[in-house]
């Protein structure tokens, strides 16, 4: 995929999707073919990091007992403490949790815990705290502000059963080159997940919020 290809689906998604009175997100979506997604081997589970954020701040969420407490408290948008994990005894108040933030980091010697309380539904919505993505961290970590950062341009590339990949890579008001590195830097990961590489891509896709997608790349043709 070149980015030649990825400027024309821009300037066609620019022009003709219709004009909202708010800042869309600019989601990609990867159609996928020859593949098995019901088999293990085959499913994607990537955390990536773009080379710009995606125009919004995404919110953290730390859960750790009071080693970490006060640097926590200092970086991220939120903090639960292991004292008051005893809150938590019901569903619907980790599902409001869930709901309000993208990353949840944890620290690493209070993860049986953290699982018994919040693996439930943290788990099934794929928001629990992942070594993958940077999100388990040690008690004497010196700062959170390089993970903070880190987390900011960092996507989940999750497959599930479907032939698909969905994720945002960028806000409407963002500069096209701005767009097409992050969208480059979705598609080159994913690409190296996937057993026949750029062979098991069908089509790539781009739309904003509300609006219809239009395709970069077709994919390599059958021959």
């Amino acid at each position: 995929m070149e980015k030649s290809q990825i400027s024309i689906a821009l300037k066609e998604l620019r022009e003709k999707s219709p004009k909202r009175n708010f800042n869309q997100s600019v989601d990609i979506l990867i159609t996928l073919k020859d593949i098995d997604m019901k088999k293990q081997e085959n499913k994607i589970e990537i955390y990536t990091i773009l080379p710009h954020t995606r125009g919004k701040k995404i919110k953290i969420c730390g859960l750790v007992d009071q080693s970490l407490a006060s640097l926590a408290k200092k970086s991220l948008d939120n903090v639960v403490l292991l004292e008051d994990f005893k809150k938590y005894d019901k569903k619907k108040d980790i599902k409001k949790l869930a709901t309000e933030y993208d990353f949840f980091v944890a620290q690493d010697n209070i993860m049986t815990k953290i699982a018994t309380t919040f693996g439930k539904v943290l788990g099934p919505k794929k928001k629990m705290p992942n070594p993958k993505a940077g999100c388990i961290i040690p008690g004497n970590i010196p700062s959170l502000e390089p993970i903070v950062e880190r987390l900011n341009k960092t996507v989940k590339l999750i497959s599930g059963n479907e032939k698909a990949i969905k994720t945002c890579i960028g806000r409407q008001d963002m500069q096209n080159e701005e767009l097409i590195d992050n969208i480059l830097a979705v598609y080159s990961a994913l690409i190296t997940k996937l057993p026949n590489e750029a062979s098991n891509i069908k089509n790539v896709m781009l739309k904003f919020t509300m609006g219809p997608g239009y395709i970069i790349d077709k994919g390599i043709k059958e021959k």
